[in-house]
């Protein structure tokens, strides 16, 4: 591992030289190494199987008040100086068409070496012992009577990334994130329903090790999750009109992600980014004035390993800035955004947020979400006494459709399942539940967060963004929460 580390700082310090010696006023490298399993079934066989491997690097300077940026998997010495000297031919031809010169927030050059703490290594578990676990999850699921399709999945990745940078900065991190789950698809008549466990859209993901999949207990629940797919089929339509709705911390989770983590991207506000659901309308005058949410939301950027074992979850974001808290609602107050050394300027800050990342060694940074959590209710509260408390309203569980508007602003969602709450009792089940809004009025009808026991942090793992497109993992800690006065039920109609 030694001669490796010499190896790849020898490699971004050619890399540096070249750009510095032909202009660059600044210059980073970032290698990047990484390792991906990705195993699925279906209906008691192996769906998909690979194991894949990566090494690249990527070069970014600015020259003549511009960015540059070039890649390649070229190791050699005239491989490394070719793609620096790319980077600067690109600034250079980019500052010809530039609005201003680009403008960095100092940063302190450090040294340092990360890893996520991990119990064991997932690569470490063989492909057998992996297929083996889903095919008993499968057998699980489809041994219930109704379940007509049963999907499983595991994902294991290791990146191992060093960032040099010519202020300084020597950065080795290697990060290992885990994730697993699965569906039981019932199809009966001319409806299909599904169930997810431990989440939709791929389950449940963090930066772990294979620890992950035993505490997820899967095969414990999917006798569980397969029942309820089948018994939806004979749940009553949800209702539609104004109720309280709970939602569950996984439902919740994707709320955040929607209508607050991208809306707070700098680079979206900015109209530097657009693609992937456009810009935000969070704009600049907005910072500090505007009321999110009621005086219970609080929400925090937190890329801290004191935070949780999230997937926005680092030591040094991709441009060497140390991982940060940044408050996002507090009270209710809007008061941050994701932010960069390029765009902290923008809203007064001395300091990058932290927030820059890239998904691999051939793609350029750029401002990604990174833990942004609701924070719990520091008073007892179990999701049992949330519904004890409620008159009339639905508790939603697992996602299972959205959409929002490309400024962030109306947005509708779709659960899994419903339960209808009545004198504070579970009085039955309800399929296609659904409710709509505007951001900051659904924000501002929160009136109930479950405490720290109730809380978790759940993972992202398809968040996708620019173009070319990146798919980038991201964190959503939640706790269920009760909202007062939602459009419910619009999304799907009875049959």
């Amino acid at each position: 591992m030694i001669d490796l580390n010499f190896r790849m700082r020898d490699l971004a310090n050619w890399a540096l030289d070249t750009a510095n010696s032909r202009g660059a006023s600044y210059a980073d490298a970032r290698i990047v190494s990484q390792r991906s399993r990705a195993l699925t079934t279906k209906n008691g066989k192996v769906g998909s199987a690979s194991d894949s491997e990566s090494l690249g690097y990527s070069v970014r300077v600015i020259a003549d008040g511009a960015w540059g940026f070039a890649a390649s998997e070229d190791l050699s010495r005239a491989g490394v100086e070719a793609t620096a000297a790319r980077a600067v031919e690109i600034a250079r031809a980019s500052a010809k068409v530039k609005q201003h010169d680009i403008q960095l927030a100092p940063e302190k050059p450090v040294t340092a070496e990360w890893t996520t703490p991990h119990k064991i290594d997932p690569f470490s578990i063989s492909v057998e012992q992996n297929i083996a676990l889903l095919l008993k999850i499968d057998s699980e699921l489809r041994s219930v009577a109704g379940i007509t399709l049963a999907e499983t999945n595991l994902n294991f990745n290791r990146e191992e990334q060093w960032f040099v940078s010519s202020e300084g900065s020597d950065i080795h991190q290697t990060k290992y994130s885990a994730g697993a789950g699965y569906c039981a698809y019932a199809f009966a008549g001319n409806e299909i329903q599904k169930r997810s466990y431990p989440n939709s859209y791929g389950g449940q993901w963090q930066n772990k090790g294979y620890e992950l999949i035993d505490e997820l207990k899967l095969v414990e629940n999917a006798h569980r999750i397969a029942e309820e797919a089948v018994a939806l089929h004979h749940a009553d339509q949800c209702p539609e009109g104004k109720f309280d709705i709970i939602l569950d911390s996984s439902q919740l989770g994707l709320q955040i992600h929607e209508s607050i983590g991208h809306p707070i991207e700098l680079d979206r506000v900015l109209g530097m980014e657009a693609n992937f659901a456009g810009t935000s309308f969070l704009t600049l005058d907005k910072l500090r004035t505007l009321k999110y949410g009621s005086e219970m939301v609080n929400v925090v950027a937190d890329a801290r390993q004191e935070h949780g074992p999230g997937l926005g979850t680092f030591a040094f974001d991709d441009e060497g800035v140390p991982a940060q808290c940044t408050p996002i609602v507090t009270n209710g107050l809007f008061t941050g955004y994701l932010s960069s050394r390029e765009t902290a300027h923008t809203i007064g800050a001395t300091r990058s947020g932290g927030t820059l990342r890239a998904e691999g060694w051939n793609r350029l940074p750029m401002i990604r979400m990174t833990n942004i959590s609701l924070l719990p209710s520091e008073k007892p509260l179990t999701i049992e006494q949330l519904i004890a408390s409620t008159d009339h309203g639905f508790l939603m569980q697992t996602n299972r459709s959205w959409s929002i508007d490309d400024k962030r602003y109306n947005f509708q969602f779709g659960c899994e399942i419903g339960w209808e709450i009545k004198n504070g009792k579970r009085v039955r089940m309800v399929k296609n539940p659904s409710y709509s809004g505007i951001t900051t009025e659904f924000w501002n009808a929160l009136d109930a967060i479950c405490s720290r026991d109730e809380w978790t942090l759940w993972g992202t793992p398809n968040c996708g963004k620019g173009q070319p497109q990146q798919v980038m993992g991201t964190g959503h800690g939640a706790a269920p929460s009760r909202f007062r006065g939602i459009n419910v039920g619009s999304a799907y109609k009875g049959s």
